[in-house]
């Protein structure tokens, strides 16, 4: 994937490099960020490159759609929250991008900020795909118009797996569509297996964002 850095307009001195990859079409295209876990904070870019959920993404869906997987050079995505929703609202409104297909994932670290970026601009995103993740389940209800796939490993000791199904319970009774898939033998590498399911894909790439 190409390496490229995003400049904020509007926080001096912040900034986000990012990995890109897009086919070479005219056509308008659905875009996909991932949100990277803790494993690849850092100011190297080319530790996403090895990324083995980055990797996956890539194989599965790399000639159908914009990737773009922005890496943290603070100690959690939260520390970066507002340079990231910009770099998320100037990707998502570039000219090869469909306005009405825009999907985020994440993992881990990354799993957690998926689910708070939705809920902070739910008229963004098509569908969400978080994967042992957690967030403010009280604010889930924001979620009802977006579509979600969330997903956990049921021997995950790092991210109890009640993380994930909160907030699946929680967009559900509120009105949302939302479900879970949690992978009975998995531990914390739930990502591997989430991101090669080609249902997933299949799924998300059939959602339009809701306009109210």
């Amino acid at each position: 994937m190409e390496h490229k850095r995003f400049i904020s307009k509007f926080y001096e001195g912040e900034y986000l490099d990012y990995l890109y990859s897009s086919p070479d079409t005219d056509k308008k295209l659905p875009l996909v960020f991932y949100i990277h876990g803790a494993g690849c904070r850092g100011s190297d870019i080319t530790m996403l490159d090895s990324n083995s959920a980055l990797l996956t993404i890539e194989k599965e869906v790399a000639d159908k759609c914009v990737i773009a997987a922005p890496q943290c050079h603070c100690n959690t995505w939260f520390e970066l929250f507002d340079v990231l929703l910009e770099f998320i609202d100037m990707m998502r409104t570039e000219d090869n991008v469909d306005t009405d297909r825009v999907y985020i994932c994440g993992a881990s670290m990354g799993g957690y900020t998926t689910w708070q970026v939705a809920m902070s601009r739910p008229e963004w995103f098509a569908a969400i795909a978080p994967v042992c993740g957690g967030g403010m389940y009280w604010n889930a209800g924001r979620l009802k118009n977006v579509p979600v796939w969330a997903f956990h490993g049921a021997r995950d000791m790092t991210v109890l797996p009640e993380e994930s199904l909160h907030m699946v319970k929680a967009v559900v009774n509120n009105g949302g569509n939302a479900r879970i898939t949690i992978y009975p033998e998995a531990q914390h590498n739930s990502w591997d297996l989430a991101f090669s399911e080609k249902e997933l894909w299949k799924w998300m790439f059939s959602q339009k964002r809701v306009c109210e």
